[in-house]
């Protein structure tokens, strides 16, 4: 960001008696701002979980009851998270998964070909230019193929035709959805699936998709019907 000098001005001195409350008004807001780079805020998702354990009879190629840690596992990819860039950021999303997935007793196996479970993770981020919930009509000059909206115009293409010297713009809204499924590895036999979706103006961090698995992952292995808001702290 370039910050440009501002236009030189003579500030009168503060009036007797006025100093001391500027100096305490200034402590104040400092402390302020030290908390609010400590604070925290919630990542509240919705997460809906299908736990099919024992669907089928009891054999060599499925399982039959729900397993007890420790359990082995390999990710499983698809042909589009294998090439490129894709395949970077499938490796970005994995190692988030790993450490939520130890923590339930599962661990990635030294043999993947071995491993008696798949695990399936996937991500996906819509981006809006604005909240769903702000006025796209607020103000007065709404109408005729202009919309008035925080101060500034903009035509029907979606061009800033005039704006106030401090023109507000809305900041980015995101709809996320991680999912995870997992399979028996040797009958192909889906044996769980989660999802968790978030909506919110949070930027791309590991933190905040770390608390969305965490979430998809609460009340594993037998998670209650229907939907259900998990919410998960997460430091600034």
């Amino acid at each position: 960001m370039t910050v440009r000098p501002s236009t030189a001005r003579t500030i009168a001195p503060p009036r007797p008696g006025v100093a001391s409350g500027l100096r305490s008004a200034l402590a104040a807001l400092t402390l302020l701002a030290l908390s609010g780079c400590a604070s925290v805020y919630v990542v509240d998702s919705q997460v809906q979980s299908f736990a099919r354990w024992g669907d089928r009879p009891a054999s060599a190629q499925a399982p039959a009851a729900v397993p007890l840690p420790p359990q082995g596992y390999r990710f499983e990819r698809l042909p589009s998270q294998r090439e490129g860039s894709s395949a970077a950021a499938q490796t970005e999303l994995e190692n988030l998964a790993r450490p939520a997935l130890s923590r339930l007793g599962w661990s990635l196996a030294e043999a993947p070909a071995s491993a008696p479970w798949t695990v399936q993770i996937g991500a996906d981020t819509l981006r809006l230019s604005r909240s769903p919930w702000d006025d796209p009509w607020y103000g007065p000059w709404g109408g005729f193929g202009l919309s008035g909206h925080r101060g500034h115009l903009v035509n029907v293409h979606g061009q800033i035709v005039w704006a106030p010297m401090f023109m507000h713009l809305d900041p980015p809204y995101y709809k996320r959805e991680v999912s995870l499924v997992i399979r028996h590895a040797a009958s192909g036999q889906v044996v769980y699936e989660t999802h968790a979706a978030h909506e919110g103006p949070w930027n791309s961090t590991p933190g905040l998709w770390t608390a969305m698995i965490d979430a998809a992952l609460r009340d594993f292995p037998t998670p209650p019907t229907g939907v259900r808001q998990v919410n998960i702290e997460v430091p600034r």
